[in-house]
């Protein structure tokens, strides 16, 4: 069974009479996969983090209701990505004016590189917790390591193995199991929405839907499936081989609702684990590292740091190639480069100067007073306002014939896809409103 011929990619091969073994099912997993669990990055963790602490179990149902959500969004766009054999920006530059390109890419530029600096400057702050030395060593080795990473070794070589540190983070489901939660009080904030006109509320609320539905996300997954398309031996693009589509759909579905169900099973874990170590000690203001790493003290004890420390390094490794991937691929793609993972630098010289480049004033924006955690925290609230307007231009096209063939978006994706960009907008109108 591990050796069946996949019908995606092979379309005259038989159709399987039995159920997929282990093998096979994991071999669906794919970009879908790898997008969840960058969705934790360091960001996330921060944000989450901090969700937990200041309001406790008050936004646990976010990230039900965002599953749906972020879900839908993120199948458009690998929809999209492997209907057209084009990314994002690829889509937007042969169907729209340049001007809404430029402006979209410059966006994504922007949010993507404050990211990537909020990303090392906690990755740099945590180890200097565990480790010692000075935080400017940390902040430039490991922009060095991510950037050597992106360029010497393929995404696929290095996140095999790099995917096993993200792990780590189930500390915080056991750590659930170790402390006293009042079970009674985190069901209903997970399960009850609540809407607080309030700036600080609404705030957070627009980190946590630009954590967890986040435009570099769209990027990367789309571009992921074209670039399989390219690399593939039969896979073709689904409007020139509309016979690889069901097959190719359902591996999308797949790869995706697991993806994003393991992303949001460890934000939940966060936020709940936050709100009973630190809100229920009154400690609601994260601003460093190692208070951070108190919630994981109930179960890792005087490990705490280390173990907190190995998770924002292992998902930030995870997902500062995904940030500056994205970035390279959306300029690439506009601008006509050569792009590619998968491509050898020479061959894609542009492209791979764009990530290293993303990288490098990412780790300059470190060079300001402002603190590691509050910046992941502020590239998520940045993150929310870009997804709004990339949200709303990406279902426009994804429900256009002359862009997506026979496979425009409808039904239930179509209409969950534009929830997310509503909420997304009110929530972003809201916060706007309560702070003038």
């Amino acid at each position: 069974m591990a050796n069946e011929p996949d019908p995606e990619l092979d379309p005259e091969a038989p159709s399987p009479v039995v159920e997929p073994s282990k093998p096979r099912l994991l071999s669906v997993l794919g970009p879908g996969l790898i997008t969840g669990a960058s969705d934790d990055d360091p960001s996330g963790i921060a944000t989450y983090s901090q969700t937990g602490a200041q309001f406790g179990y008050g936004l646990a149902w976010t990230m039900l209701f965002t599953y749906p959500l972020m879900t839908a969004v993120q199948m458009v766009s690998a929809r999209m990505g492997r209907t057209t054999g084009r990314g994002l920006a690829g889509i937007l530059r042969q169907h729209y004016p340049k001007w809404l390109l430029s402006i979209i890419v410059l966006l994504l530029l922007i949010a993507n590189t404050i990211n990537i600096g909020a990303d090392l400057g906690a990755m740099a702050d945590a180890t200097r917790l565990v480790v010692g030395g000075p935080q400017v060593l940390w902040l430039v080795l490991f922009a060095a390591v991510c950037t050597a990473m992106q360029v010497l070794l393929q995404y696929t070589q290095y996140v095999s193995v790099l995917k096993w540190l993200a792990l780590v983070l189930l500390a915080y489901v056991a750590t659930l199991f170790m402390v006293h939660v009042p079970w009674a009080e985190a069901l209903t904030g997970l399960v009850v929405p609540t809407i607080r006109w309030e700036t600080d509320y609404l705030t957070t609320f627009v980190a946590v839907l630009g954590t967890t539905i986040s435009p570099y996300l769209f990027f990367w997954q789309a571009s992921q499936e074209a670039e399989d398309v390219r690399t593939l031996p039969y896979r073709r693009i689904l409007k020139r081989a509309p016979e690889q589509g069901e097959a190719a759909l359902e591996r999308i579905g797949i790869d995706t609702l697991a993806g994003m169900a393991i992303s949001n099973l460890i934000a939940v874990a966060i936020i709940l684990t936050t709100a009973v170590t630190l809100h229920a000690h009154n400690v609601t203001q994260i601003e460093t590292s190692a208070q951070a790493a108190e919630a994981l003290r109930p179960i890792a004890g005087s490990l705490a740091e280390t173990i907190f420390a190995l998770g924002v390094v292992g998902t930030g490794l995870l997902s500062v190639p995904v940030l500056a991937g994205s970035a390279a691929y959306a300029i690439g793609e506009a601008r006509k480069w050569p792009i590619g993972l998968a491509r050898q630098p020479m061959e894609a010289k542009a492209f791979y100067a764009t990530v290293a480049f993303a990288t490098l004033i990412g780790m300059v924006l470190n060079f300001t007073p402002l603190n590691p955690i509050r910046a992941l925290y502020w590239s998520a609230v940045i993150n929310g306002v870009v997804a709004v307007p990339v949200m709303a231009i990406m279902m426009w096209l994804a429900a256009t014939p002359k862009v997506m063939g026979d496979f425009v978006v409808t039904g239930w994706l179509k209409l969950f896809g534009w929830a997310a960009t509503v909420a997304m907008a009110l929530a972003v109108a809201a916060m706007i409103a309560t702070s003038l």
